[in-house]
């Protein structure tokens, strides 16, 4: 893994890490669509309007990393998280109904044509609670993993556009 020359280093050279007291990090609200820049990188995105939201990620560069969260349930429209053009989605997340107990099916990128993931917040996720993490493996591919949380028998919501 080779870092981006303008990244700054926290380290006092010694061989065991360094502690950095008081950091803390950043936490954006989504509550209309939205562009993500690589500066946020390791921010926590609260997915936080029920009329639902589009969110795009900035250029894959690797180690870049993003958390979405669902702090806002969904009711209308969709969350909508998509790559920006030329990046494409890898990985794989667990979904499943809060309510039924024996949910929990898996669905995964393929990493060469999914560029979105949409939630509907019914079959496809989207509900209060649902929580994924994007880390880019690469300068075009971003890895997904995580868990969201839906009503009824759910569906891939991994897409090509």
């Amino acid at each position: 893994m080779s870092l981006s020359s303008y990244l700054e280093r926290l380290s006092y050279g010694g061989p065991t890490g360094c502690v950095a007291p008081g950091m803390h990090r950043e936490v954006v609200t989504v509550t209309a669509s939205a562009t993500l820049t690589p500066e946020q990188s390791g921010a926590l995105v609260l997915l936080g309007v029920a009329s639902g939201a589009t969110v795009t990620l900035p250029p894959a560069a690797e180690g870049m990393q993003f958390d979405f969260s669902v702090s806002v349930s969904r009711t209308s429209n969709s969350y909508k998280i998509i790559c920006a053009s030329g990046d494409f989605l890898l990985g794989a997340y667990m979904a499943g109904d809060a309510t039924i107990a024996t949910s929990g099916d898996i669905f995964t990128g393929n990493g060469s044509t999914h560029l979105a993931l949409t939630f509907d917040g019914d079959t496809k996720g989207g509900l209060i609670g649902g929580h994924l993490r994007f880390t880019a493996i690469s300068s075009t591919q971003w890895f997904v993993e995580g868990l969201v949380i839906g009503t009824g028998t759910m569906v891939d919501a991994f897409a090509t556009s």
